[in-house]
């Protein structure tokens, strides 16, 4: 299967000039990554949009970023392909080098399962991307860094309030994002002081899977603030984390309380009525 691995720059991005920051955003072409690139570019960061299907929306944001009056670039990689990651770290290396400063694991991918339907290789392919890359993002980032004299760098797992708030749904997906919660102070432990490590737990921020417009105007009022949650107020928590150099082994919940709301099923598969009557 040939390698996805590609790296688009701007005719302006000059590497040896460049004295920047710089952060790498997983599935950062659209919806929260898209979010957490713009919140890291107006606060002066370079960003790395990494993609894999979506290239046009790349670029798009890569050009917002210039428009800021910062440097960015696209990367295409295939998260479940461990060759792919491997290429992708190789050229972010030579490319930025140590100025690389921070990681964010945004992409997931998720299939609708149970633990009595699961299929092996579905839910394989979701662990690759959803909790395999962030670990080999992780190793490899606090290699780079390791006899680096640039001070920490930062690495940001994306979880799910549902890791706080389990219901049997999307089964493999809810396992992947389980045990990346809890590498989050593993790898804080393991990967200190060259890394801080720490996670955001948004709730639900857009219409997914089998949702309707309809459910979803419902479903995201339901959480203790009973408004929807501002995917802006997200993505800056994610960049509070970035640049708070005191706090690692972290997970921030930033989803209006949703994941204090209890839920037999995952919210984007309850009826609209029923959800009425979740309403805290």
């Amino acid at each position: 299967m040939p390698a996805l691995f590609q790296i688009k720059h701007n005719g302006l991005f000059e590497p040896e000039n460049d004295m920047s920051n710089w952060v790498w955003v997983s599935g950062g072409a659209h919806r929260l990554g898209r979010e957490i690139g713009l919140a890291f570019a107006k606060a002066g960061w370079s960003v790395v949009v990494h993609y894999r299907q979506s290239p046009q929306q790349a670029q798009q944001l890569v050009q917002q970023c210039l428009d800021l009056g910062v440097q960015a670039m696209s990367v295409r990689a295939d998260l479940g392909q461990p060759a792919d990651v491997r290429a992708m770290c190789d050229q972010l290396q030579t490319e930025l080098g140590t100025r690389l400063r921070c990681v964010v694991n945004n992409a997931s991918l998720f299939m609708p399962d149970t633990a009595l339907d699961f299929d092996d290789a579905q839910a394989r392919a979701q662990w690759q991307v959803n909790l395999m890359a962030p670990m080999r993002m992780g190793q490899w980032l606090a290699q780079l860094h390791a006899r680096s004299d640039a001070g920490q760098a930062s690495l940001i797992h994306i979880l799910d309030q549902k890791v706080f708030n389990l219901n049997p749904d999307y089964f493999s997906y809810t396992l992947s994002k389980l045990a990346l919660h809890q590498a989050v102070a593993l790898q804080a432990q393991a990967l200190a002081p060259t890394l801080r490590v720490n996670a955001v737990a948004p709730g639900l921020l857009y219409v997914s899977g089998p949702q309707s417009a309809d459910n979803f105007a419902a479903a995201s009022r339901v959480n203790l603030l009973r408004q929807p949650i501002d995917p802006a107020q997200v993505a800056q928590s994610v960049l509070f984390l970035a640049q708070n150099p005191a706090i690692t082994g972290a997970s921030l919940q930033v989803d209006n309380g949703q994941h204090l709301v209890p839920m037999a099923r995952d919210v984007m598969n309850i009826p609209i009525e029923a959800l009425k009557n979740l309403a805290p």
